[in-house]
């Protein structure tokens, strides 16, 4: 049949064709204008490469906080660095295990925001799947251990001190704790709820009175309110750094509070009483309220881990008491953190805090 001499069929190949042509055409110029634009914009945008949370992206601590947040904007914090992590039973490795022997302190591990400030601690804190922020400091290197009141030492307490500046200015209530703090209670059952107070801050020795000066202050727990008042006092605190030279963080913040920054700045601050936020300093007195302890009083690392084990021994021992069991035991002597500072054996009234 010869198709070609029916004029309709003619028309509509003909029409075919000429649509077919315009289709190339287009098909062509969009393919080039993809690929010019393709050559101008770079294959992916580089900072969206970086996944670890570092400050570099402007936007991971918000994120880490929020993760961390138990809902009414407040946090828990804990800074390590290398020397806290690395070794067969670490400082946070009986940090976390007081949680998992303690009374109903489990859950609190999902709202512990771990601060590394070196990569292999941040390399650790991943390992164990806790919430985590790499802090990075330009031209310091925190890695190893810092002895009481060493130069690194000091300047890995103030820049402490500028990073929880920045979680109070982001609106966030905190508990800082150190890491050789063992939570055995949780602490949010003793801490007061009332709003009005701006700080309660852990002592080293404790004098009676929640709001007596002369209790002696221990900035290795404390629980600190977001509102214009701990702003003003922590950046009052920082901006001391450069006028306090050989001075740790937690002397200045005693100078300042002796210097009257409580009445001047119109703040509430508690003084924790150390029959539930205890220490090596001073231990408390009653097993059935101790809430955390602290390896206070303690120079070195070491010393730290092997008192800290002793006294988590001590707790387990009293966690297998029978219920109705009146016994009061007593702590076990922290003769290596009394050893740590050149001294044969334990004694009273020393208060010096690492």
């Amino acid at each position: 049949m010869r198709v070609m001499e029916n004029p309709v069929v003619s028309f509509a190949a003909v029409s075919l064709v000429f649509i077919g042509v315009i289709l190339l055409y287009h098909s062509s110029s969009y393919f080039t204008n993809q690929v010019i634009l393709f050559q101008k914009e770079p294959l992916c945008n580089q900072s969206n490469l970086t996944t670890t949370n570092v400050e570099a992206d402007g936007d991971s601590l918000g994120s880490a906080l929020a993760k961390g947040s138990m809902g009414n904007k407040t946090v828990m914090i804990a800074i390590v660095n290398k020397a806290y992590v690395e070794s067969e039973s670490s400082m946070l490795d009986i940090f976390l295990s007081s949680f998992w022997v303690g009374e109903g302190t489990r859950s609190l591990i999902h709202h512990i925001l771990l601060v590394a400030v070196d990569q292999i601690a941040y390399d650790r804190c991943i390992f164990l799947n806790l919430n985590c922020f790499r802090l990075q400091t330009d031209g310091v290197d925190f890695e190893g251990e810092k002895i009481y009141m060493s130069q690194d030492f000091i300047k890995m307490m103030w820049r402490r001190t500028q990073f929880l500046l920045q979680v109070l200015k982001r609106g966030y209530n905190f508990v800082f704790t150190d890491t050789d703090v063992m939570w055995l209670r949780n602490p949010f059952t003793r801490l007061s709820k009332n709003e009005t107070e701006d700080l309660q801050i852990s002592t080293d020795v404790y004098h009676g009175d929640p709001w007596s000066k002369r209790n002696q202050i221990n900035t290795g727990f404390y629980f600190a309110r977001s509102n214009n008042k701990t702003i003003s006092l922590f950046e009052t605190w920082y901006d001391q750094k450069d006028k306090s030279k050989g001075k740790k963080e937690q002397d200045v913040l005693v100078d300042l509070i002796n210097g009257g920054i409580i009445e001047h700045l119109g703040l509430r601050v508690r003084f924790l009483d150390t029959l539930y936020f205890s220490g090596f300093c001073e231990d408390s007195k009653d097993f059935r309220a101790v809430t955390t302890v602290h390896a206070n009083c303690c120079r070195s690392i070491h010393a730290k881990v092997l008192d800290l084990k002793v006294a988590l021994s001590d707790w387990k021992r009293f966690r297998k008491l029978d219920a109705n069991s009146t016994m009061n035991p007593q702590w076990t002597k922290h003769d290596w953190c009394w050893q740590s500072w050149g001294r044969p054996k334990q004694g009273n009234g020393h208060n010096h805090h690492v």
